[in-house]
């Protein structure tokens, strides 16, 4: 502490005091007592002296004390009559003595005289004035029991010392340091929660005055103030931590320079020994700021260098500090400070995880407490939302989530995308609170509307994005979005009124994913259900081998349906124990399961259930969490019989137009369609809660509406559930049969379909029912008047397909004169010659329309009758196969449109798929009939191979098609648009997965593997591609490429890996197919050489993808004997197809080097190991581009685009392809159909030879399905391939022949 002149400073303004800090610091000289030296007591005051005792010290001091209390300044006289008493009483006898009461009593004496003799002390020694203030500083410790009775006197003291500013006088004393560390040490330490406002006052006075009016503060004094802001000070004494707050907030003016210096000191000269408080100075930093960010002024550039260290653990504290600086309430450090705020965002990308970790920890609070930051912030949590680690990313979520919980205002819908991205974070930790953070948003501003409508706007979006996420494969997701549900969308514990508009209206406002996802959830519940009542069934029976293997199989598909499956089949057997144990456990869950289970009763079943397996002794039960896992999928939480009429009833306030559709965010007509379309979902799921006349007669009145959509869900509905209406109530019968009728006689076809199929599954005389219908429908068809031929044509092929014993004779006369002849085989109307591939439905000529369901109708009537007696099935394969050939256009007689024969193409490969699906019309699809189905998938129209690769997977997953049909995938190898293979490639990848684990569930399954094994769909594959009509030249590299990518788009998916030694069983395959001939034509050399090709190429690609592939195999594959003809032991064919000049090309698109410097040249392959070499030939669009598509990476896969290959213009004969900028020679192609240029037609698909296509018009006209002259097709389109050169103007067929053998003339419509 630097000194400055004393005597002065009691009372005389700043300005007048006499600044003495020089070296020779002048005292008065020493006043003499009066009298000579004698003391001189106050009137009535003995001497005092250590002769008498300390009782009487006590009271002569007092007297004492009450004289000088009573003097004044003024009182020259008594001043220097009392002086030899005020050096008396500064001796030693009074300092140390070891009385309490007369120390207190002479320190209060001693106050009083430097108050009396201001501004001139009547002590001159500095050892006497230290002595004196030390002494005066210990007396001070009284202040700390304010029950003492001297308290009174201690305060007066205090009071006294603060008023005069004695302590001041020390400033020339030079270890005045001491005296003021002791003085602010003892009044921290005796202050405490008892003292008033005034003791506290007195105090801060006397310490801010001694800082204020000094030349500075040291730092050990600075570290007695300081000491008490620590958290464990602070925490001890807040009555220390307050005094010491307002001390600093009082001299901030002059304490922040020494403040400064400790920080420079400790933060950038890292001297830590200046202080015993340098570890603490982060903790400090942080209270000084709340106090008074003036005080750190100078120190917050000192952060910025410190947030630049090289020591991670150095960064991360003074991150930790900074983000409470940012982060609280009123801090307005980023704004003053932007330079320190750019500095400290700059750690959110920082390499030490626990500082980044902090960083998005701050921006929680930050954001609460600082809505203005969020923008500076957003970028950077964004960059964080997709750190690599897993606890940033997932408390990025924390942080989004928290801040928007407190006001969704404070969260931009930026932010609230990032936790929208993290529901598919690879990491289940993370999906988890991402999904839980939205639906705990969601209930809060959606459901129970906190914030008001604009804010659940904002956020409606998430409930469509939490139920996408059951499209998950995981069961971890979805179980989570089941809970998520029943608990936050459609909270189970609201009444049945509440939750089912909640359900009513939610449904109403989902997308048409959503909706469908809502479907799914309900549907693997309902089966889930099924399955624990198989398993109860199979409990009732004796116990037998046969009935444990059927548990089994049970236990192991309810287990696929819990988290860790593995786990789960253990904890399924030991519940499955205790359910045969315990009988009073198969009753509740009976109970649970059973149809008309309430949802109350569930909660006390499931409530029974759980209470039964709780062992009290374990902390932890996982067995039990399991089983609650089951029983929360199980259990009828949302729909019961009361749950159906509150749904009633709300729908019927929809249709009167007194319901709260609007106040919702709905129209009237969408929340009854809405409304009906959930009414039917759950009449699949839950039936016997819709028995009631109140329900039905509701449904009766949506048949009455003029929605058609309506009509058609209630119809189904009552289909789904009306079993007991025949007999139960006999009103809505009578009600019903009519409507019934008419829908199927006038109504949509959709309405139709479902009238039919609802008059066969709930009435017992539905012979007669569809007999009325029947007899009209087919009396009235008129092929004259297509629109009106579309509803019966529907009716009458379901009526075919449900009774098809009752009405064969008149179906077969429908069929062979009206049908074929009349309908299919006559053209009465143009199409519309506009050019397009596809159109809209409303667009579509009735007539077409028409052909479709009459195509349709053939298919149901052969499905109905599933035999071949009468060969009926052969001559419509014939027919549609006709169809295919001709492209759509079965007379020939141009009249059809493009895009109606696109519709025809579609319905006649689909025709032939689904017949496919009865064994016994499987059998007499001949190969080529096979053959012309799949070729669909590569037609030239967009629509038709999306839709047809659609219906192919749905009935390939669902094991209904034979394995032969997963081969046609492989086609779509040639697919120029990119979606449509990754659409492929997803679907083979699905279809494999279902039959490996259906192979793996079903033990009988074994029997049946040549017709559920994937690998062998590889010789249907190769039998498939051998027969490609645009494989003409099996030794040209472009084919072979092309055969080569559709053998790899297959291969890649069943060689991922190598089960059961599945890759030298693949190899095997195809070489023992090289040892037979090709059953459709085994004559032909041609045909079995191109399949001998094609057999060489699998075994290059096999090889080039597996080492493991020329293992021995001890398994001997099985051929298909309709597509291959096994020849005799002396056959033997072990020639090469393929030269090494072509393998070279096939494996990296360039032909083999010339044998000059080979040896040096000579790239060293090793078998799956792929060779990637740059090249710049022109790309090849028709690929499969998928980075992991190949092992032999070509040229023409290195460079080729998919962003041209967008489905872009699909409704056009060519879908344009985009020229690509950066590419040359990129091909590219459009249709100008107002300039009357049509595209020259594109490579076709299917095209038969003429003897062929002769033989198969011969067929027909012989079936009387042809008329003379006809069945003879063009073939059929390919899809567009990309690597045309440019547009050709379509020309003549005699300039056609003309430019297939000579160059064809182009014109650039582009230019």
């Amino acid at each position: 502490m630097l000194k400055r002149g004393a005597r002065d400073v009691f009372r005389r303004p700043v300005e007048d005091r006499v600044d003495r800090t020089s070296t020779s610091m002048e005292f008065p000289q020493q006043q003499k007592p009066a009298g000579d030296g004698k003391i001189v007591y106050p009137p009535g005051v003995k001497e005092i002296t250590d002769k008498i005792s300390n009782d009487e010290v006590v009271k002569r001091l007092k007297m004492v004390v009450k004289t000088y209390m009573d003097m004044d300044q003024d009182s020259e006289e008594e001043k220097q009559q009392y002086l030899g008493l005020a050096l008396h009483l500064a001796s030693e006898f009074f300092l140390r003595n070891p009385n309490k009461d007369v120390r207190l009593l002479v320190a209060c004496c001693l106050a009083d005289i430097f108050r009396i003799y201001a501004p001139e002390a009547p002590y001159t020694s500095h050892d006497k004035l230290k002595d004196i203030f030390l002494f005066i500083t210990r007396q001070l410790k009284g202040l700390e029991d304010t029950k003492s009775p001297q308290f009174n006197r201690y305060f007066y003291l205090l009071e006294n010392l603060a008023w005069v500013k004695s302590y001041n006088i020390c400033f020339e004393l030079e270890d005045c340091n001491e005296i003021f560390i002791q003085l602010f040490k003892t009044l921290f330490s005796v202050i405490n929660n008892s003292h008033n406002q005034k003791v506290q006052m007195h105090m801060m006075d006397l310490m801010s005055s001694i800082i204020m009016e000094g030349d500075g503060v040291t730092q050990e004094l600075l570290d007695t103030i300081l000491i008490n802001l620590i958290p464990a000070h602070k925490n001890l004494n807040k009555q220390a931590y307050d005094l010491a707050k307002t001390l600093l907030k009082r001299t901030v003016q002059t304490i922040e320079t020494c403040i400064a210096n400790f920080f420079n000191q400790v933060l950038v000269m890292g001297k830590s020994s200046v202080s015993d408080l340098s570890e603490h100075v982060f903790d400090l930093i942080q209270e000084l700021f709340a106090i008074d960010p003036m005080l750190l002024t100078s120190v917050m550039p000192q952060l910025e260098f410190k947030l630049k260290s090289n020591d991670g653990e150095e960064r991360l504290a003074v991150v930790r500090l900074l983000a409470k600086l940012f982060g609280a309430k009123d801090s307005e450090l980023a704004s003053q400070n932007r330079p320190l705020w750019q500095c400290f965002l700059g750690r959110f990308n920082d390499i030490h995880v626990p500082v980044r970790l902090e960083c998005v920890k701050f921006a929680s609070h930050c954001l609460m407490n600082h809505p203005d930051l969020a923008k500076d912030l957003t970028e950077y949590l964004k960059v964080r939302s997709h750190d690599p680690e897993e606890a940033i990313r997932h408390d990025v979520i924390v942080t989004i989530i928290n801040a928007g919980k407190k006001d969704l205002n404070l969260v931009n819908d930026q932010l609230l995308g990032f936790v929208r991205e993290r529901t598919l974070d690879k990491r289940w930790r993370v999906r988890k609170e991402a999904m839980m953070g939205l639906a705990q948003l969601y209930k809060k501003y959606c459901l129970h509307h906190e914030a008001g409508k604009e804010s659940a706007q904002k956020i409606s979006w998430i409930k469509d994005k939490l139920l996408h996420i059951y499209y998950q494969n995981s069961i971890d997701d979805k179980l989570l979005v089941e809970k998520i549900f029943a608990q936050y969308m459609v909270p189970h514990s609201l009444d049945t009124e509440e939750k089912m508009k909640c359900l009513y209206y939610l449904y109403s406002c989902l997308d048409t994913n959503a909706v469908k996802a809502l479907n799914e959830m309900w549907k693997c519940q309902n089966m889930l259900r099924s399955l624990v009542k198989e398993l109860l069934d199979l409990h009732k029976l004796p116990v037998s081998e046969a009935n444990n293997t059927a548990m089994l199989g049970k236990l192991m598909s309810i287990a696929k349906n819990l988290p860790d499956a593995g786990k789960a089949q253990d904890f399924m057997k030991k519940f499955n124990q205790v359910l045969s144990e315990d009988e009073k456990l198969r009753i509740q869950l009976e109970m649970l399961i059973s149809p008309t289970c309430s949802c109350k009763q569930a909660e006390i079943c499931v409530r029974e259930i759980t209470r039964k397996l709780t062992f009290p002794k374990q902390p932890s039960n996982p067995f039990l969490e399991m089983v609650k896992f089951l029983l929360e999928r199980i259990a009828p939480v949302h729909i019961d019989s009361e749950a159906i009429s509150a749904l009633v009833k709300l729908l019927n306030k929809s249709i009167e137009g007194t319901a709260d559709d609007e106040e919702e965010g709905v129209t009237p007509d969408t929340a009854i369609r809405s409304g009906l379309e959930l009414l039917k979902v759950l009449s699949f799921t839950h039936p016997t809660a819709f028995h009631s006349a109140e329900t039905y007669e509701s449904l009766l009145q949506c048949l009455k509406m003029e929605d058609d959509k309506v009509a058609e869900a209630a119809i189904q509905i009552f289909r789904n559930t009306g079993q007991k209406i025949e007999t139960e109530l006999q009103q809505i019968r009578s009600t019903l049969i009519p409507i019934l009728h008419q829908k199927a006689k006038r109504g949509t076809p959709h309405q139709a379909k479902q009238a039919v199929h609802c008059i066969h599954a709930i009435f017992n005389n539905k012979e007669v029912q569809l007999a009325q219908i029947f007899e009209p429908l087919s009396r009235s068809l008129n092929a004259d008047v297509p629109e009106q031929l579309i509803t019966p044509l529907v009716s009458l092929g379901h009526i075919s397909m449900l009774a098809p014993d009752q009405f064969a004779s008149p179906m077969k006369s429908i069929v062979a004169n009206f049908i074929v002849k009349d309908l299919l085989m006559n053209d009465r109307s143009v199409g519309n010659k506009n050019g397009k591939l596809w159109s809209a439905d409303e667009e579509v000529s009735p007539e077409v329309l028409a052909k479709v369901q009459a195509i349709k109708l053939l298919v149901r009537w052969l499905l109905g009758m599933k035999n071949n007696q009468s060969k009926s099935a052969n001559s419509t394969l014939r027919l549609l196969s006709a169809m295919l050939v001709s492209e759509g256009d079965l007379t020939e007689q141009k009249k059809i449109s493009k895009s109606d024969m696109s519709r025809l193409r579609l319905a006649a490969g689909s025709a032939i798929m689904k017949l496919a699906q009865e064994p016994c019309y499987h059998e007499i699809i001949t190969p080529e009939q096979f053959q012309l189905c799949g070729l669909v998938i590569n037609d030239e129209c967009y629509q038709v191979r999306q839709i047809f690769a659609q219906k192919l997977h749905l009935a390939l997953v669902k094991l209904l098609l034979p394995l032969e049909y997963l081969a046609v995938f492989a086609l779509c190898a040639k697919d120029p648009v990119k979606e449509r293979r990754a659409h492929a490639r997803q679907c083979l990848l699905k279809n494999i997965s279902v039959r490996r684990e259906y192979i793996k569930q079903n033990p009988l399954a074994q029997e049946k593997l040549v017709s559920l094994l994937p690998e062998y769909v590889v010789p249907f594959m190769i039998h498939l591609l051998a027969h490609d009509p645009d494989f003409t030249k099996p030794h040209e590299y472009e084919q072979l490429k092309d055969i080569k990518e559709c053998l790899w788009f297959m291969l890649e998916v069943l060689m991922t890996k190598n089960e059961n030694n599945s890759h030298a069983f693949l190899r095997k395959m195809v070489e023992n197919i090289k040892q037979t001939k090709d059953a459709q034509c085994p004559e032909d050399a041609k045909a079995n050489e191109k399949l001998y090709i094609v057999c060489d190429v699998a075994l290059f690609v096999i090889a080039n993808k597996s080492t493991a592939c020329h293992l021995d195999c001890q398994k001997e594959p099985v051929l298909p004997s309709k597509f291959f003809l096994v020849q005799d032991k002396e056959f033997k064919n072990d020639k090469e197809y393929l030269t090494g000049e072509m393998r070279q090309m096939l494996l990296t698109g360039k032909p083999k080097p010339a044998p000059v410097l080979a040896t040096v040249n000579k790239t060293l392959t090793v078998p799956g190991r792929r060779i990637i070499q740059k090249t710049t030939t022109a790309p090849d669009t028709t690929s499969n581009t998928s980075t992991n598509s190949s092992p032999l990476v070509t040229a023409n896969n290195k460079n080729s685009t998919d962003s041209s290959e967008s489905r872009a213009q699909e409704n056009n004969e060519n879908p344009v392809i985009k020229k690509d900028e950066t590419k040359k020679d990129e091909p590219s192609q459009k249709l100008v159909a107002d300039a009357g240029i049509e595209a020259s037609p594109v490579r076709r698909r299917g095209r038969p030879t003429k003897a062929a296509a002769a033989a198969a018009a011969a067929a027909l006209k012989e079936a009387g399905a042809l008329p003379a002259g006809g069945g003879g097709g063009k073939g059929r389109k390919r899809a567009s391939d990309t690597t045309t050169d440019s547009i050709n103007v379509k020309m003549s067929k005699q300039s056609q022949q003309q430019s297939d053998e000579g160059t064809k003339r182009q014109i650039d419509l582009q230019r």
